[in-house]
């Protein structure tokens, strides 16, 4: 039988990606019961309809929660500048901690974090949850099995719409503010794409240079563009180019070249990954179902890992690997002067 396990959702009304993690809390199996804390009290009606009977009890503050019940796993959503203080606060109560990005305004803030997770051997994960889709997973096991052969260069493209921040909503929300946020289109959605690929190649980024700016013209101090060159540690390069630049939708492309072929997903499109051996020109296509995806397998991923039955989704190195990155790519863009990556 599965070992099932309770979990905290620490929030508030600023709390992004909710209905999909309550969601994914209500169907995965593992899952016992399920703590909300809320000082708005904003969310308490989704829970109530979207987990049912799983939701055990609603708290104002997290520290009462605490208090009163001992759950195994910490699903924290909030702005980046108020996630540190509610992950030290489950890290400190023996809790695992899966956490929405980037949940911090900088590494000195998100640093000793991962060190008191390694200090009490909990897992301190990030919610990048594009690493289980399923031609993600089988685009790793090409490149580990050498179907590509040495890892030349990777080019990367995500846009997403710039019609959200026409919104006068999106101008006084947490997302447009760097001192809230930590950053804008990069820190929000392009970590993703910069996650996989260190991810799919088993390789650290370890120096970053580009550039940011506002293209669309909009009140807000963060990037809605973002164009990046960097290093991975096995000397190969890549570059990315993101920016909410669409109508509406999304456009993104991760391509890999080999010393043996060269490998591309279209995540958005029908062709979700294409790959070639040899050069030959010749292509094949994964032809396997692109489902699940989306958050309930990375929460599920979180929740068995919690419960002691593998690995979590990133580990707290990994975790602490893309805040470097993102935050360097941040100081070279600000400074006009590449920066290199300690992997310390």
């Amino acid at each position: 039988m599965k070992k099932q396990i309770s979990v905290a959702v620490l929030t508030n009304e600023t709390g992004a990606h909710l209905s999909a993690y309550f969601f994914a809390l209500k169907e995965i199996d593992e899952v016992k019961d399920v703590f909300l804390s809320d000082p708005s009290q904003q969310q308490v009606e989704s829970a109530q309809n979207l987990l049912g009977s799983k939701l055990n009890r609603v708290y104002q503050k997290s520290e009462t929660l605490f208090q009163n019940v001992k759950p195994d796993l910490a699903l924290v959503t909030m702005e980046a500048r108020q996630a540190p203080q509610s992950i030290d606060l489950a890290l400190e109560q023996g809790c695992h901690v899966f956490a929405e990005k980037p949940a911090c305004l900088s590494v000195p803030q998100f640093e000793p974090l991962v060190q008191k997770a390694e200090s009490k051997h909990l897992h301190l994960s990030l919610a990048l949850a594009n690493r289980m889709n399923p031609e993600i997973q089988f685009a790793k096991s090409l490149i580990r099995e050498g179907s590509i052969g040495k890892i030349y260069g990777v080019e990367m493209t995500l846009l997403a719409d710039q019609t959200r921040l026409a919104n006068p909503a999106y101008h006084k929300s947490w997302y447009a503010y760097k001192d809230r946020a930590g950053g804008g289109f990069l820190s929000w959605l392009g970590i993703h794409w910069l996650d996989l690929s260190m991810y799919l190649t088993d390789c650290s980024i370890t120096e970053v240079s580009g550039f940011t700016a506002v293209v669309g013209g909009q009140p807000m101090n963060v990037e809605d563009s973002a164009a990046l060159a960097f290093r991975y540690e096995a000397g190969f390069l890549g570059t990315l180019t993101s920016g909410y630049f669409m109508n509406r939708g999304y456009q993104s492309m991760i391509k890999i070249w080999g010393s043996k072929g060269w490998l591309e997903m279209l995540p958005f499109e029908e062709r979700p990954l294409e790959w070639t051996i040899n050069h030959n020109g010749k292509k094949y296509r994964f032809d396997q179902s692109v489902e699940p995806r989306g958050y309930t397998p990375a929460v599920r991923k979180a929740v068995q890992a919690a419960a002691g039955n593998g690995d979590p989704l990133l580990t707290s190195r990994e975790s602490l690997r893309i805040i470097r990155t993102i935050y360097a790519f941040y100081d070279a863009a600000k400074s006009g002067k590449s920066q290199t990556i300690s992997q310390t």
